[in-house]
């Protein structure tokens, strides 16, 4: 049983919003599964009515559906969405990685290289769940040293619907090597701030390994054929 965590802060609509969007993200919550009131009414220490008012919020952000006479599910993400969403987040990845190279401190540099070796490290003895949990925060790390908030915004908007296939799906060993190969040159351009190079590098990450990770999960779930 999920112990109650109760919310202490006096905007408790912001902070419901926000608890149960970082559920999602982090995979706690997956595509399809049907959301669980009186769970999370026990978790967050709430009764239904703000929760509910939360859930709508999430719902016309596109993360939750919410079904007639069924309530509310975690939203999947079509073979469509993936063409459609992807070049959105590599476009904004890339600009941040420009946007890194002229502006960020040398303590952000820092920053990001203490992940990528926290990754490097986790992939080295086959830890997956913290090799995910490590990626997801050196690019979030990434965007946000940009120093851009509407980029920020934007990015973390696009990732409230590619979460499940970008930092929570499995990978297969080959996929996982080939990210891996990625972020080490990722890392070589960013330490050198070379923004060009990092650009480009940050845009095929997305729409090589990433995209291919996401439609393998996809079809894993029988909705398209795997990647060759």
């Amino acid at each position: 049983m999920m112990q109650p965590t109760p919310l202490t802060r006096t905007n408790l609509h912001d902070m419901l919003v926000a608890g149960i969007r970082e559920m999602v993200i982090a995979g706690v919550l997956r595509p399809g599964d049907k959301i669980s009131e009186q769970a999370l009414c026990q978790r967050f220490g709430v009764s239904r009515t703000p929760l509910r008012e939360a859930l709508k919020v999430l719902g016309s952000e596109g993360m939750l559906q919410l079904l007639p006479r069924r309530g509310a599910v975690v939203a999947s993400v079509s073979p469509e969405e993936i063409d459609e969403l992807f070049p959105i987040m590599a476009a904004l990845e890339a600009l941040a990685g420009e946007l890194v190279c002229k502006h960020a401190s040398d303590a952000d540099l820092a920053q990001l290289s203490a992940i990528h070796d926290h990754m490097m490290s986790a992939h080295a003895v086959e830890d997956e769940p913290t090799y995910l949990q490590a990626n997801r925060s050196f690019h979030e790390t990434l965007v946000s040293a940009a120093g851009n908030a509407t980029l920020t915004a934007s990015y973390m908007q696009i990732l409230t619907r590619t979460r499940a296939f970008r930092f929570v799906a499995r990978k297969s060993p080959e996929n996982w090597q080939a990210a891996v190969r990625d972020h080490h040159a990722i890392m070589g351009a960013l330490k050198v701030r070379n923004a060009a190079r990092l650009s480009r590098l940050l845009r095929r990450h997305v729409m090589g390994v990433t995209v291919k990770i996401a439609r393998d999960a996809i079809a894993e779930a029988g909705e398209l054929p795997k990647s060759a």
